[in-house]
């Protein structure tokens, strides 16, 4: 089992941008699915986006379509999320995530889970 660490979360403007990072460790990372959740306060965990061990994006979340970039490098063992043009909106604790099985992961079951990042966007 791999284990994640996410960083890179702040507090930032409205249209301000943020990169945030998941390093995994463990066995076979290359091998893994993963992805970003976040969860806003008093709100369900939704999937902003997974990428699959082949580099192929998926994102999830339309409010996000366009604004967010996520990128894995498999030679640093590290997930990233690119967020640009950030809103109010986008407020809440941004998880990493990762399973060798696609489906649990974009079923936000995955087996490996992070402890989480705070992204704070106000003016």
């Amino acid at each position: 089992q791999v284990q994640l660490v996410e960083s890179g979360g702040d507090s930032v403007q409205p249209g301000g941008s943020l990169r945030l990072s998941c390093v995994a460790s463990g066995y076979y990372v290359s091998t893994y699915n993963m992805g970003w959740f976040r969860q806003a306060p008093g709100k369900e965990r939704e999937r902003v986006g997974c990428i699959n061990t082949y580099g192929i994006t998926t994102v999830h979340a339309d409010s996000v379509k366009g604004r967010f970039t996520i990128s894995r490098d498999n030679a640093k063992n590290t997930l990233y999320l690119q967020m640009n043009s950030l809103k109010s909106e986008d407020t809440g604790t941004y998880y990493c995530a990762a399973d060798q099985d696609w489906m649990r992961l974009v079923r936000q079951q995955a087996r490996a889970w992070g402890r989480g990042t705070q992204v704070t966007v106000s003016s």
